[in-house]
């Protein structure tokens, strides 16, 4: 948390599911206020091929490989969602102008593994590096985890054991001290792969449950099933803390967050800490409308934890020193479905009195709603973006894949909590110069406070 403040960002930039047949493209972002750059793409990297669907991103090594002095963080890992292609970006020859490393091929992860849809990418105290997956090759919830060499990028094989799976395998944590790794679920890539039905959620292709696993012998040991409330459990984190035995999950569908943690016998369970209500609504696509919370992050110290609500628009932080009682201390609207000069009318709110207003920050509209966070070191300023996965862009923000999206700043009060949008801030993604782009997740150059664990 006493770290330098950060100067540069990077930013996966998806063309997929836009008219613009270009290939995605990590982008680097200066966010030094005392730069001439401040606020501009300095520099972009376009993957070799179409329609990857870059998404999440991790490290060759972090805090995990704390005493091996050989290791660097010093290449990106880039898997794609859709094409089941890994990128190793160099981001460590020159951080202002990262460069492609290596591609780890879709067949590798298919024939070696069985295995596809790569999501979220860890690296292990082994040097290993951990990439959870959704689906089989053929687009079925089967899930697993790839394991890569730490040198190669080679595809070494399976994590789990033969014959364990996770299903829907979207996000993963894990804590050595306590001997367990903790999975969640999001659904079969070819159910998601271009929008969202709810039937498929009835129809069992959408997640409700935390897999917990031994984290020595690599075999699923219990099973948390989170039941309605907990559908669609995406963003998992253990508090930062080693030794804690508790950590949180954002349940996207009935915008809820558990709080999971290990029992005095040794086991695991959840427990419901936060539900956002639900509005209704006429002039939508269902009756009533959920808060979709995408995405959630804990700050360093562990004090506070920061959600976003993609479709109502808000981004909260709630004040977690009693860890079964979080008590909301911050709340801001950036965008989202139900703004006053939308087509969206508000039937019956049990937050607010009335529709928020639209967010012009620099003169640009800000479309689409609060979607991937990334905090500070030193917990005072928060990052966001809009473009939560191109298919679903496109399907409840089409303004936001013709316009593109943007990262905003959020100013945090570490004190007593308290957010505020920075009017000065806005890197907008609209103005690319291949047109406009839908760019997601955030990572620092030295690491953040999602890419880490610490041993």
């Amino acid at each position: 948390m006493k770290g330098p403040r950060e100067e540069i960002v990077y930013l996966p930039c998806i063309y997929r599911n836009t008219d613009i047949q270009k290939p995605d493209y990590l982008a680097t972002v200066d966010v030094n206020p005392q730069s001439p750059n401040f606020c501009k793409v300095i520099h972009r990297l376009p993957m070799p091929n179409l329609k990857d669907e870059l998404h999440h991103s991790g490290w060759n090594a972090c805090s995990s490989c704390y005493d091996d002095p050989s290791k660097r963080r010093n290449l990106l890992i880039l898997p794609s969602m859709i094409s089941s292609r890994i990128y190793v970006v160099d981001v460590g020859t020159d951080p202002r102008a990262p460069r492609l490393h290596k591609i780890v091929e879709p067949i590798d992860l298919f024939w070696k593994c069985g295995l596809a849809n790569p999501h979220t990418s860890h690296c292990l105290g082994s040097g290993q590096i951990m990439i959870s997956t959704m689906g089989d090759p053929s687009g079925n919830g089967k899930g697993g985890f790839v394991l890569l060499d730490g040198k190669t990028f080679e595809v070494i094989g399976n994590w789990e054991q033969p014959g364990e799976a996770a299903p829907f395998g979207y996000d993963f944590w894990y804590q050595p001290r306590h001997n367990v790794m903790i999975s969640t679920e999001w659904g079969a890539p070819k159910a998601l792969a271009n929008g969202f039905n709810p039937a498929d959620v009835k129809a069992g292709h959408y997640g409700q449950r935390l897999h917990v696993w031994d984290w020595t012998t690599h075999k699923r040991i219990q099973t948390l099933d989170l039941g309605e409330e907990g559908a669609i459990p995406l963003e998992i984190r253990f508090l930062h803390d080693p030794d804690a035995a508790e950590g949180f999950v954002g349940c996207a569908l009935q915008s809820t967050i558990f709080r999971f943690y290990k029992t005095r016998k040794g086991d695991w369970a959840a427990e419901k800490v936060i539900h956002i209500p639900s509005k209704k609504v006429k002039d939508w696509a269902l009756l009533e409308m959920p808060g979709l919370i995408t995405d959630i992050l804990i700050s360093l110290d562990d004090r506070f934890l920061y959600f976003s609500n993609w479709l109502h628009g808000d981004i909260r932080q709630y004040d977690i020193t009693d860890r079964r009682n979080p008590r909301m201390v911050g709340q801001v609207f950036v965008a989202g479905s139900i703004l006053k000069d939308g087509p969206v009318k508000v039937l019956e709110d049990k937050e607010l009195d009335n529709q928020p207003a639209p967010r012009i920050i620099k003169g640009k509209r800000v479309q689409g709603g609060p979607q991937m966070l990334q905090l500070s070191l030193d917990g005072k300023r928060l990052y966001v973006t809009t473009s939560l996965y191109s298919a679903w862009d496109k399907q409840f923000y089409p303004d936001l894949v013709k316009e593109g999206s943007v990262m905003m700043q959020i100013d945090v009060d570490t004190d007593k909590g308290g957010l505020k949008l920075n009017e000065n801030f806005l890197v907008d993604f609209g103005a690319e110069p291949d047109g406009p782009a839908l760019a997601h997740e955030l990572r620092y150059p030295g690491g953040d406070c999602t890419s880490d664990i610490w041993l």
